[in-house]
């Protein structure tokens, strides 16, 4: 059986998203990186901060990597492995994957928010749009003034660009019949032409970062096409190009699935990967860490796939 790993992006950062790794030694070198980026102990700080601090951009960027990093080195995962991430999840994707360490994959990460938000310098933010077809979507956000985000499976949209558009967008989804859309508690309009001028400075910043060999057995796709990434010089142009352009997550969810992933889990934080897989492909097997009350219940699912010769 292949497994296939679903690194999470931000929006579901919440107070108790580290709980499930309380006394776990494999974790505390990825809580120590991301400490030094933060200025405070991560586990700390979603425990004491307010709703707009988890949810700042590169606040929010640092928190989903670390839980990703996080879940990967307590899993005790074994290959082989496919490897996949959304938005920022594709950072931690790339430090799961081994092509970073946990602390440079911080390290870059912050960079990219950084970027993202002098890039797009105030009143930038998603949204999203479910229900409407491709076809219906793109004129309407063309008549907003946004662009599509991420396309994910089930006619489900997220779109950016302005706040005020965003909104409005949303709104005429609404009357022209989308089952639901509204603004997202996202304050920058990742994936859109807003953050061109972020594209050239962050491939600069790949180029010069401190890459190792993929972990032996493991896979990493990139988002922005679903393919196969093997090397930080062939990955880099496609992971800053995603800055700017629409991430095709639908179509990285096909990739995983051609190339024989048939048990599906979702790093976290939350679920919203899981119910985008179980509503694209309802006969395969999939969970995220989040469903699971402990790390032991969490290692026993992934057993099979996992464990010594399979299932």
């Amino acid at each position: 059986m292949s497994l296939a790993l679903l690194c999470s992006g931000q929006g579901r950062q919440a107070r108790g998203m580290f709980a499930l790794f309380d006394g776990a030694d494999a974790a505390q070198p990825v809580f120590d990186a991301a400490a030094s980026v933060l200025g405070a102990d991560p586990r700390a700080l979603v425990a004491e901060a307010d709703e707009a601090t988890l949810h700042n951009n590169r606040i929010g960027q640092i928190l989903c990597v670390t839980r990703a990093l996080a879940a990967a080195a307590c899993l005790e995962l074994d290959s082989p492995l496919l490897i996949a991430g959304y938005s920022v999840g594709e950072m931690a994707a790339w430090g799961v994957a081994g092509l970073w360490s946990a602390e440079e994959t911080i390290r870059l990460t912050a960079i990219r928010a950084e970027l993202m938000d002098q890039a797009d310098s105030g009143g930038g933010g998603l949204g999203f749009i479910r229900g409407l077809d491709r076809k219906a979507v793109e004129p309407l956000v063309a008549d907003h003034r946004c662009a599509i985000a991420i396309a994910n499976p089930d006619r489900l949209f997220v779109i950016g660009g302005a706040r005020a558009d965003v909104a409005a967008c949303c709104a005429q989804a609404l009357v022209v019949g989308a089952a639901s859309a509204r603004p997202l508690a996202v304050n920058v309009a990742s994936h859109t032409p807003r953050l061109s001028s972020a594209v050239e400075p962050f491939e600069a910043v790949l180029s010069r970062s401190v890459p190792a060999r993929i972990i032996k057995g493991r896979t990493l796709l990139g988002a922005s096409d679903g393919a196969v990434v093997y090397s930080l010089a062939r990955g880099a142009p496609g992971l800053a190009r995603q800055l700017a352009h629409t991430v095709d997550w639908a179509g990285t969810l096909a990739a995983l699935v051609e190339r024989g992933a048939d048990r599906i889990f979702e790093l976290g934080p939350g679920g919203a990967l899981r119910d985008m897989m179980r509503g694209a492909y309802p006969t395969l097997p999939v969970r995220a860490l989040d469903d699971f009350q402990t790390l032991a219940g969490a290692r026993a699912w992934l057993t099979p796939a996992i464990g010594p010769g399979g299932a």
